[in-house]
C-alpha cells in the first residue's frame, strides 16, 4: 500500500461469491462484537438497515491501526472512526462482526445480510466491483517489505536473487502484487499469522500494507529485529464496501460523509490520531 489519503487484500467473484453466500446463509453468526438475527430491516434515516438502530459492519482483525481490539477488547481504528461518521449522521450506532476476509471481498457477507457494509482496509478493485458497490476512496495506500534485519535485500528482486522466503496474507492484493513479479510466496491466513511467520522464521520477508508495517515497526521488540527494506507503490485506494446494488440512500449517505470530512478537517484529525502524521505524510 502507498501511503497518501492510495491496500490490502485481492480477488474473488462469481462462484466463489454464491458458494460464500450459501454456507452464511446455512450458518449462524460469527464472532466478533455485533451478533446476528433474522429481524426485520429497520428504518434509519430512510435506509433500511440488517439490524434496528445498528449500522453493522464486516470487518477481519487484527489489521492494527485500521481495526484490531484494544487493550479493553473494544474494537476500535481508523475504519471504525470512519464509518463511525456515517453511523452518527443516520443517528444509529456502529455494531462491528469479525469475519473471515475472504467472505468479505468476495461480496457475500453483504449479499446475505450479514452486515450492511464492510470496512476492513479494502482496496477497490475491478473484481471486486462485480460483486461489491464501493463508497468513494477514503484511503490511499501502497504495500511494504518487512524483514529481519541483516538480509541485505532492499527490494523484490533481491528478495529473488538471494533466495529468501516471502510469506503474504491470504486473500490481498499485497499477495497477488507479489505473484505477478513471479513469486510463490507462503500465505498465511490473516495479518497477525503472517508475522509471527516473520518472527518464527518461517518467512524472511513479508508484504503488508505499509500502515501496518509501520505499526508493527512502533513496537519495541518488532523494531529491534526487523526492518521495513521497501515500499511498493501500488496505487491502491480503499473503500467502503456494500452489497451490489446497494440502497442509493446509504451509500450517498457515506459518501457525503467522507467527502465533508475531507472538508472540514475531521478527516485529517482522525488520520493523525491512528497515523500520527498528515495525510501524505506516511510514505
Amino acid at each position: 500500500m502507498a501511503l497518501s489519503p492510495k491496500g490490502r487484500r485481492g480477488f474473488t467473484a462469481g462462484a466463489l461469491a454464491l458458494t460464500a453466500a450459501l454456507a452464511l446463509a446455512a450458518c449462524g453468526s460469527d464472532g466478533g462484537s455485533g451478533t446476528t438475527s433474522a429481524s426485520a430491516p429497520a428504518e434509519a434515516g430512510g435506509v433500511k438497515l440488517v439490524h434496528p438502530g445498528k449500522l453493522t459492519v464486516c470487518t477481519n482483525i487484527p489489521y492494527e491501526p485500521f481495526q484490531f481490539k484494544d487493550d479493553s477488547g473494544k474494537i476500535v481504528g481508523f475504519d471504525v472512526d470512519i464509518v463511525d461518521l456515517a453511523a452518527k449522521k443516520l443517528g444509529v450506532t456502529q455494531d462491528i462482526v469479525d469475519i473471515d476476509f475472504a467472505v468479505i471481498k468476495s461480496g457475500a457477507a453483504m449479499a446475505t445480510g450479514k452486515c450492511d457494509v464492510a470496512a476492513a482496509g479494502m482496496t477497490i478493485t475491478p473484481e471486486r466491483q462485480q460483486n461489491i458497490d464501493f463508497s468513494v476512496p477514503y484511503f490511499d495506500a501502497t504495500q511494504a517489505l518487512l524483514a529481519k534485519k541483516g538480509t541485505g535485500a532492499k527490494s523484490l528482486d533481491d528478495v529473488k536473487a538471494k533466495g529468501l522466503k516471502l510469506g503474504a496474507q491470504a486473500s490481498t492484493t499485497g499477495l497477488d502484487y507479489v505473484k505477478k513479479a513471479g513469486f510463490d510466496p507462503t500465505e498465511y491466513a490473516d495479518s497477525a499469522k503472517e508475522l509471527l511467520a516473520l518472527q518464527a522464521g518461517q518467512a524472511d520477508v513479508i508484504v503488508q500494507d505499509l500502515p501496518v508495517v509501520l505499526t508493527w515497526l512502533k513496537k519495541p521488540e518488532i523494531a529491534e529485529k526487523y526492518e521495513m527494506i521497501a515500499s511498493l507503490d501500488t496505487g491502491e485506494q480503499y473503500g467502503i464496501g456494500l452489497k451490489k446494488n446497494a440502497d442509493p440512500v446509504l451509500l450517498k449517505t457515506i459518501n457525503d460523509e467522507i467527502t465533508k470530512a475531507k472538508s472540514d478537517g475531521t478527516y485529517e484529525q482522525i488520520f493523525v490520531k491512528w497515523f500520527g502524521k498528515k495525510p501524505g505524510e506516511l510514505g
